[in-house]
């Protein structure tokens, strides 16, 4: 969407954004726009700031041409492939319903369809296995005569499909001193499975945490032996447990190790990689969009100092949602991801704090009349903002009769307050306490202002309840955005730290506590796993929220862990970060 001139917008599209706003309050950050508004030369001179000023992060270039996303083919779009995958996926539905099944190989062929990537398909085939499973009370009238691996993964399966499932079934496997039993050491693919299944587990669930700490000690041994045949599986999960991976990318590893077992379904290998490769055509004609899109906002030769993230924005949005259906959710994502990205540079590289000031008072106002105040840089970003959540909103106005701009406007307001104030730490010098950072930072990370543009992007029966618990930032947005402020931290903190950006999770808590950087590091790390325990009981807890919607505040947690696993792989990716994107977006598999 092009930006709009201010002096220009008609008149209809300024009675649905303005709200009544038009007559600026006389308090907090708007009594300043007031102020300036009124001595308009004042405000000019303020802003005229030498450049020296100015900081720079010398982010490096965008690694994605244009010419060379919209060069993308997206073959596999073709009827002869559609037709051929509609049939593969018949068979597979054929043996998830398949009754004369093996109770563990039925498990099995389930956890193999959801890490090949294919679970979307058939979750209410899924769901009638797993109820039917426990209707007939077999899992605890078998659990004393199956081996670890049937126990943990069956345990797993059920956590994830939200049902109430005791971790009690694992004290069957400890010693009279109540520790996992020694002879365990050696079954690998038993432990893997308790491993897996220790990460689904919930605050004050002390067996699981045992679980974890006795699996990972063992499989940390085992993955000495490079020579066998579990090397890689034992690997894979030691790096990141399944849990908080994303499941696209999951799915692209596990397509490649699932197709070197000697007991491989073809079938279900075939549907997998025709099914892959779909999925990815539809991600790259929706990309070629957003580069488009990206391209006619102009804001990157103007904004020189900001990051140019296009496809590793896009490739975030695929992190929560990949399933062909929600390309509009991603196309909105896209945008918003963007916008943040290229804000937050506003504030942590070039603007001043008066500037910055201004800019978030105007945002707290969404009034039009506020860019005349702003230096001509903050003009652009103002703009691009206040024409494409306005778009967003006029979107759900037409198509579903909500009002959704106020909950967008505030969500927006309310990080880039968040965004001052680590600004004002930075250029002050100032460390806060850890407490203290952390109620900013889960707000500044702005996984609050992506979930709640998800909620509005997803879901047309938007109900009250769930606007009530989106404007009190339910746990379900809250809590990933812990995970995310987090993960962004231990990701990041080197290279912020020699920008002078003082304050993170991790130096806030070594100063206040007086410790080492190893000791802060692993306070994050465990702070990191609490929080994950507390998502995992939200997540099957009622909230008014869709399970859709649910699943994507899960995956945004999901997605930081990947972005910031090795490092900064969104502001600063280095060859593993391309190489993930090329293998889930731009190659297909052979």
């Amino acid at each position: 969407m092009a930006l709009v001139n201010p002096m220009i917008l008609n008149s209809s599209f300024i009675s649905i954004t303005n709200h009544g706003k038009n007559n600026i309050k006389t308090g907090g950050h708007n009594q300043l726009v007031h102020r300036l508004l009124v001595s308009p030369l004042q405000c000019l001179a303020t802003t005229n700031v030498a450049n020296s000023q100015r900081k720079s992060a010398n982010y490096q270039p965008n690694l994605w041409d244009y010419n060379f996303l919209q060069s993308l083919k997206h073959d596999y779009e073709d009827v002869r492939y559609l037709d051929r995958s509609k049939m593969l996926l018949e068979e597979v539905r054929r043996m998830i319903m398949d009754e004369h099944a093996e109770i563990l190989a039925k498990m099995e062929l389930i956890d193999d369809v959801k890490r090949l990537g294919l679970s979307y398909h058939f979750e209410k085939e899924i769901t009638e296995v797993l109820n039917r499973f426990l209707v007939l009370e077999r899992f605890s009238a078998i659990s004393v005569d199956r081996d670890l691996h049937e126990v943990a993964l069956s345990f797993r399966l059920l956590r994830e499909y939200g049902y109430e499932i005791s971790p009690e079934i694992f004290e069957r496997f400890k010693d009279h001193n109540g520790n996992f039993n020694s002879t365990l050491c050696k079954d690998v693919k038993g432990l893997l499975s308790l491993y897996e299944a220790s990460f689904i587990g919930y605050e004050g669930e002390q067996i699981l945490d045992e679980a974890k700490a006795f699996s990972s000690f063992h499989l940390r041994i085992h993955k000495e032996d490079r020579k066998s045949i579990m090397f890689e599986d034992v690997s894979h999960a030691l790096e990141l447990p399944l849990h908080r991976r994303i499941q696209r990318m999951e799915a692209r590893w596990y397509i490649d190790a699932y197709g070197k077992r000697k007991d491989v379904n073809r079938v279900l290998l075939d549907a997998a990689k025709l099914d892959f490769n779909i999925v990815q055509s539809t991600l790259q004609n929706d990309l070629q969009q957003m580069s488009r899109w990206w391209k006619e906002m102009g804001l990157v030769p103007k904004l020189s100092f900001t990051r140019d993230r296009l496809m590793e924005c896009f490739f975030w949005t695929v992190g929560m949602v990949f399933e062909p259906q929600f390309r509009h959710v991603r196309k909105g994502l896209t945008k918003v991801t963007s916008l943040i990205t290229t804000i937050d540079d506003v504030y942590d590289v070039y603007g001043t704090l008066d500037e910055l000031e201004l800019f978030t008072a105007a945002v707290e106002s969404w009034d039009i009349k506020s860019i005349q105040v702003l230096p001509e840089y903050m003009k652009v970003c103002f703009l691009a903002l206040y024409n494409t959540v306005n778009e967003l909103a006029f979107d759900a106005l037409k198509d579903q009769g909500q009002d959704i701009l106020p909950y967008l406007t505030k969500a927006w307001s309310d990080m880039l307050k968040a965004f001052l104030q680590e600004a004002k730490w930075s250029r002050e010098k100032d460390l806060p306490k850890f407490d203290e950072y952390l109620n900013n930072a889960w707000m500044s990370v702005s996984g609050v202002v992506i979930l709640i543009h998800t909620y509005f992007l997803m879901n047309h029966n938007i109900t009250k309840e769930a606007l009530v618990s989106l404007d009190n930032y339910h746990d379900l947005l809250r809590r990933p955005s812990i995970i995310f402020r987090l993960c962004n931290d231990l990701g990041t903190s080197k290279a912020e730290l020699q920008r002078g950006e003082a304050a993170n999770s991790i130096l806030c808590y070594m100063h206040e506590n007086g410790v080492n950087e190893e000791s802060g590091y692993k306070h994050i790390h465990n702070l990191l796993d609490e929080t994950w325990k507390k998502m995992n009981k939200d997540r099957v807890t009622y909230s008014p929220f869709p399970k859709p919607f649910v699943e994507a505040t899960i995956n945004l947690a999901r997605i930081s862990q990947c972005t910031y696993l090795y490092g900064d792989g969104h502001g600063a990716p280095d060859s593993a970060a391309k190489n993930r994107i090329r293998s889930l977006i731009i190659e297909p598999i052979n």
